[in-house]
Order: structure tokens, then C-alpha cells, then sequence
């Protein structure tokens, strides 16, 4: 988005982007002189990949994985929602982004909450000031971040903030050879279709930016400047990304910055454990919410009754600068609905539950629920929106399955994605479900439910117990009395024949490894033996670790790799984890030992 500022220079594309696109493309291990550069803003155009490259998507990701990642959206951004960039809360009310964020038009608002920005409210935070680092002058000279102080509590514990790294840091927090984990809410292809803004994560190892990330824009600058991923962008970070963190052992140690104009490259986060961080820790430490501001928000935002029945949600409030005497009321309740708080009064940072009764013979319908908290300095709102039984009548919509065939190993997932039409100009909110699935299978979607013309996502898990053969698997979307259907024709391994064995030799470079809790792993997989293509599986993956082969099918000389993912909740142990070689008639298969170190 900065490129034209040096026409006498190659830029830099800085990164407003999402950590998810995992591009494997034929790219020289080294960037060409003087490359174009530019950032992972969520903006920033990226080429389409050509006909032979392949996107690998990162691991979906939760607010679970990293509490203190937060969406930065701008008004007139081209993304759902505007997102533009990711941050990471470290306090009250301040955010940590990357200065270049603040440079596209539009008024700077913030999403907290969500693991997918598009479904549900979350928490919107306003923007008091956004301060660049003083020394900022373009994102690939150095000193690319920010802080934000927002006019409204941020509803995350204080010993959820981010732990970011300063000077006092420097030599002990990172190395080069570490693995360090990046998330954010940005682009998950390089055209982004569908466009999506849920969490993604990913690990990278950390290089040597001094002898490989060079030749970019105004150059790699290792004073200010952390180089992480692979020269052929095999998992990379997109747009959208842009200010996200870059974390090892627990520290935020950088910021997302920005990347080569293709972003088959390396990915440049703005370093930390420098004066940098120094800047942000007084930033933060200086910051002062203004008295008597306070926030209202119902959790979850949506709530479905029977008549005859009744339900309740929660209301959740957060304080100003000092706790302040809260009264709460609701309006908007249809007839024959009784809306209940307990307490009506509370200290704001408190909370409260909102009942909900509906008495019997009360019309279906959809109804919203303003909830109001009102102190001696000020009133605020949040909308509940209730659901009575089946809802109103609902909207014509179109519903598919694309692709519409998925393949799947026992112990596996695969995905899909799920398409919708708006039908007679008023779009419908469709609600997702499947069935016909074989024991031992789950269907997840994502979102639960989409607004027709919009397009979800769809992933079946399967067990190692689930049996082979093919399925007719039925999707359902649901708008009130509305119904459609779509059909997924899964096929479980082979479609009912074992694999046969013997013949190839499967080898893992090393072939064990040991992670903390956050961290990862990445053995390289070699094949011999084999006279065409080879797939690969791999099982016996632990609880809290995920894996991914990039790719999943080689021939020739090809080699993998295999990802190897620790949750902050994966729990200490050694693992044998099996890859599965099957081509040819033939296969063969190696263990890789993988050893879970206890959390420092």
C-alpha cells in the first residue's frame, strides 16, 4: 500500500495480513535485487499465485490460542467488516499495531472477542489516539508500530495482556532456529476467496534475516527487524495481518511488518527487545483512561425460546477508571415475553443474568432486546436478539457444496466450502447443520450461519474407527420455516480397500524433536521405492498438537515436510507420531518421536 512512496526504489509490501495462506510455489530461494516490498495491510493487492502453485491454508485458530489478539477494522476497507489489521491488547486500553496501519483513509475502529469477525457483536473500541513510534518513516526502514489508547475498556483480564518484550530482553527472549507463532485475522488466499476474517495461526522458524532476507525494498535491518518463515513462501502470512504478533515461549517479541510484493518469501516482523519496545512500554505505561467511561455487553448476543420455555444469557459490564453503582433495565420484549435481571443493580465490572420466559401460545417470531446500564455519568446499550421458536417466516435462498466431493483417510479431515445465494432480493440468515455423516465423523461449520450470498466453511473429522466407503452426506440451511439442501459425496479412505503394503521406505529428517507448549516442529519426509505420485498420511497426533503435510501428495525426488503444531494446552509427554507412505501399489511408513516439554 506504500509502494508508490519510492519510485527510485524497489518497495516493500508491508503486512496487513493474515497468517493462513500457505503458498508452495516455484520461487528462487533468494529475492531478486532491489525486490518490490509491501505490507500485510488487509488492502494490499496480492498476485494471484499461477496455475501450478498451491495455497495451504494455516490452522483455524481461537482467542483461546493467544486471549490479547484483537481485529483492527477501518471504515471503506474492501475486507468483511473493513478489517485491515491485527493487534494485540497489552493494557486497559491500549493496543499494540504496526505504525503503518494507521496510514489508509477511513476512520480506526477495533473488533475484541471473536474468533471470526463476521460472526457475532464482540466488543467495538473506539479510537483516543494513535500514536507512531516517533523514528517512523516507512515500514521497511524500521520502527514499524504503534500504540493505540481506545476510549473504552478493553474485556480482557489483565493477566491475559500480551507479555511483549523491551531491551531488557535483548539476547535472552529469541535466536535464530526458534520456532515463534503468528496469528491474526487476514487473508487466507492470495485472491482471498471466500473472504474470510476468522483466526488463523501458524509457527515459523526464525532465520538468519543478515545472510537471507536481504535484496527486499530498503533491505532487512537486524537492529529493528525479525526475518521468520521459508524463501519460497511454503507457509507464509497475508494481508490482513499487518501489526500481529510474532510470539516465542510465551513473549511477544515482533509485529508484523511487512514481505516481498509476492509474498512467496520470507515474512518481516518489527522487533521488540530493542528501543522499541522501550517506546512501548512507556506508551503504555503513561496511558490514563478518562473517568467515569464504562461498557455494556450481552454474552451470547443471541438467545432462542419455545414458547412455554425460557432461557437466559449474560450481561457483562466493564468499569472506567473507578467502579461506579450500574442499573440495569430492557426494553423491546414483545407481549407474552418476561425479561428478568438478577441483580438489577451491580458495580460496573461486574456482571449480571438476563432471564428470558415466553408464555405459551406466543407467536414464532424474531425479536431484538435493547439492554441498557445506566450510571450517574452515563448510559450504554447492547441488543439481545431473541429467537421464538422457529423464528418469522424466513427468506428464499440458495444453498450448494463446493467442491461437492471431498476425500478423506480414517483418523483425517478435509474441507469444503459451502455456497449461498441471495433469492428475491432480501437476503435470509441461514442456519447450517448436516447429517448422514458415518459413525465416528463430525461435521463442523464455519460460521454455524451465514447471510445468503455469503460463503462458509465446512470441515469433517473423521476417527480412526470410522469405516470406508462413500456417503451421501446431507447439508441443510435453515431460515426460519425456509429449508434448503445440498449433498456432499464423502468418501472415507479408499472407498473400502486396505492399502496395500510393503515396498517403499519412508525417512524423517530428524526423526524426533522436542517443543514447548506454542511451539512446533518440522521434519523433512523423503521417499524411495516409489515409481509415480505418493500420498501421505500421518496418525497417532496427540491431544493439543495439530499436523500438516506440505504437500500431501509428492513424486520424483519431491520431499514434505511435516508441521508439527504444540497447543498452549497440549500436555507434556513423549509421542509416536506414524507418516504413512501409499503409491503404486506399494507403502511404507516411519515414526517421528515427538517430546512435549512442560510450560516455562
Amino acid at each position: 500500500m506504500f509502494t508508490n512512496k519510492r519510485s527510485l526504489r524497489a518497495g516493500a509490501v508491508a503486512v496487513g495480513v493474515a497468517v493462513s495462506a500457505l503458498a508452495v510455489v516455484a520461487v528462487a530461494n533468494a529475492a531478486p535485487s532491489n525486490a518490490k516490498a509491501a505490507t500485510f495491510e488487509g488492502d494490499t493487492p496480492v498476485p494471484i499465485p499461477d496455475a501450478t502453485a498451491q495455497i495451504y491454508k494455516g490452522v483455524d485458530a481461537t482467542l483461546s490460542d493467544y486471549p490479547a489478539v484483537i481485529g483492527a477494522l477501518r471504515e471503506g476497507g474492501s475486507r468483511p467488516k473493513g478489517q485491515s489489521c491485527t493487534g494485540s491488547v497489552v493494557g486497559k486500553r491500549s493496543i499494540l499495531v504496526a505504525a503503518h496501519c494507521y496510514d489508509l483513509a477511513g476512520t480506526k475502529t477495533f473488533l475484541y472477542g471473536l474468533d471470526d469477525l463476521s460472526v457475532g457483536t464482540g466488543t467495538t473500541l473506539t479510537v483516543k489516539s494513535y500514536e507512531k513510534h516517533p523514528k517512523y518513516v516507512n515500514f521497511d526502514q524500521g520502527y514499524d508500530v504503534a500504540v493505540v489508547t481506545t476510549n473504552e475498556d478493553i474485556p480482557l483480564a489483565q493477566d491475559k495482556w500480551a507479555k511483549f518484550a523491551t531491551s531488557a530482553d535483548a539476547g535472552n527472549v529469541w535466536k535464530v532456529g526458534d520456532s515463534a507463532l503468528s496469528i491474526g485475522y487476514g487473508k487466507k488466499t492470495h485472491e482471498d476467496s471466500p473472504a474470510d476474517v476468522s483466526l488463523d495461526k501458524q509457527n515459523f522458524p526464525i532465520v538468519n534475516g543478515d545472510s537471507v532476507c536481504q535484496g527486499v525494498g530498503a533491505g532487512f535491518k537486524s537492529a529493528y527487524m525479525i526475518c521468520a518463515g521459508y524463501p519460497d513462501g511454503r507457509s507464509t502470512i497475508l494481508p490482513g495481518d499487518s501489526g500481529g504478533p510474532l510470539v516465542v515461549n510465551g513473549r511477544l517479541v515482533g509485529v508484523a511488518s511487512w514481505s516481498r510484493s509476492d509474498f512467496k518469501w520470507y515474512g518481516i516482523w518489527a522487533r521488540l527487545d530493542n528501543e522499541m519496545g522501550d517506546w512501548v512500554k512507556e506508551k503504555v505505561g503513561t496511558t490514563t483512561p478518562p473517568t467515569g467511561e464504562f461498557g455494556v455487553a450481552v454474552n451470547p448476543s443471541s438467545l432462542r425460546v419455545n414458547a412455554g420455555s425460557s432461557g437466559s444469557v449474560a450481561v457483562n459490564t466493564t468499569a472506567g477508571s473507578s467502579p461506579e453503582d450500574l442499573t440495569l433495565t430492557v426494553s423491546g420484549a414483545p407481549s407474552g415475553v418476561e425479561a428478568v435481571f438478577q441483580p438489577t443493580s451491580i458495580k460496573t465490572g461486574e456482571g449480571a443474568k438476563l432471564s428470558v420466559s415466553v408464555a405459551p401460545g406466543t407467536p414464532d417470531g424474531n425479536h431484538t432486546l435493547t439492554v441498557t446500564g445506566k450510571t450517574a455519568t452515563g448510559t450504554k446499550t447492547a441488543n439481545l436478539a431473541l429467537t421464538i421458536g422457529a423464528g418469522g417466516p424466513g427468506s428464499e435462498f440458495g444453498l450448494g457444496v463446493s467442491p461437492s466431493a471431498l476425500k478423506v483417510d480414517p483418523g483425517k479431515s478435509a474441507s469444503t466450502n459451502i455456497t449461498s445465494e441471495v433469492v428475491g432480493g432480501s437476503p435470509a440468515e441461514i442456519t447450517l447443520s448436516a447429517s448422514g455423516l458415518p459413525s465416528g465423523a463430525e461435521a463442523v461449520f464455519q460460521p454455524t450461519s451465514i447471510t445468503s450470498g455469503r460463503t462458509g466453511k465446512l470441515t469433517v473429522t473423521t476417527s480412526s474407527s470410522t469405516p470406508k466407503g462413500e456417503y451421501r452426506v446431507t447439508i441443510t440451511g435453515t431460515s426460519g420455516s425456509v429449508s434448503k439442501q445440498a449433498t456432499l459425496t464423502l468418501t472415507v479412505g479408499d472407498g473400502g480397500q486396505e492399502p496395500p503394503t510393503g515396498g517403499l521406505t519412508v525417512a524423517l529428517t530428524p526423526a524426533s524433536g522436542t517443543v514447548a507448549p506454542g511451539g512446533a516442529a518440522f521434519p523433512n519426509i523423503r521417499v524411495t521405492g516409489a515409481t509415480g505420485s505418493v500420498n501421505l498420511t500421518v496418525s497417532g497426533v496427540p491431544s493439543g498438537v495439530t499436523a500438516q503435510l506440505v504437500p500431501a501428495t509428492i513424486s520424483g525426488n519431491q520431499t514434505s515436510m511435516l508441521f508439527l503444531t504444540a497447543s498452549f494446552s497440549a500436555a507434556p509427554g513423549t509421542y509416536k507420531i506414524k507418516v504413512t507412505a501409499t503409491g503404486g501399489g506399494k507403502s511404507g511408513s516411519a515414526d517421528y518421536t515427538l517430546t512435549v516439554s512442560a510450560r516455562r
